[in-house]
């Protein structure tokens, strides 16, 4: 009996899982600055004010933010140790070019006056979340699937997307900040 056990045990994947548990307990802020780039950083700030103002809730705000950086590290952790099949990876990378094409309607949205559009801005961002679902479908808990419903839910959010484009709104220093940063993750190839 002992035998059956032992051959369903691999110390790789036990090294995995233990990885994906440490890392999703250290979200924490000084955590981050580890894992994440200086621009990465600043663009996940600006969110969180921007959330934290929009909710008048620092906790939620807090747990949105949390919430994105653990399933970020997760999926991380699950391209480094090789666990997408072929499928999986060319999802990926259509999720990538949805983030690319994300950031830069964003930017051009924020760009050109008067274009901004929320619901081509919130389908795109539930695009993203649907293609990250299907992703992690296998490889992650529904506690995980739970995250990445209640950040893109929260961010696409058309109110919370109309307020953060409104010209003369209290969120475009924000705005600002966040699509300078974007900007500089797309010129460098990140994005």
């Amino acid at each position: 009996k002992k035998t059956a056990v032992m051959e369903g045990f691999s110390s790789k994947d036990m090294a995995m899982q233990a990885q994906k548990k440490i890392l999703s307990h250290m979200a924490s802020k000084s955590m981050v600055h580890m894992f994440i780039d200086d621009t990465s950083s600043e663009i996940l700030d600006e969110l969180y004010r921007v959330s934290k103002e929009y909710t008048g809730n620092r906790s939620e705000a807090q747990k949105v933010l949390k919430d994105l950086i653990k399933v970020a590290v997760k999926i991380g952790v699950l391209y480094r140790h090789n666990r997408f099949n072929a499928e999986e990876l060319k999802l990926a990378e259509e999720f990538k070019k949805k983030l690319h094409q994300g950031a830069m309607t964003a930017i051009s949205f924020y760009e050109v006056e008067f274009t901004f559009d929320k619901a081509v801005m919130s389908e795109i961002l539930v695009e993203c979340r649907d293609m990250l679902l299907k992703l992690v479908e296998k490889h992650l808990t529904p506690k995980s699937h739970g995250r990445i419903n209640h950040v893109f839910n929260h961010y696409s959010d058309v109110e919370l997307l109309t307020k953060l484009y409104s010209p003369a709104g209290p969120f475009r220093p924000n705005l600002q900040k966040i699509c300078t940063g974007l900007n500089k993750l797309v010129e460098e190839g990140k994005l």
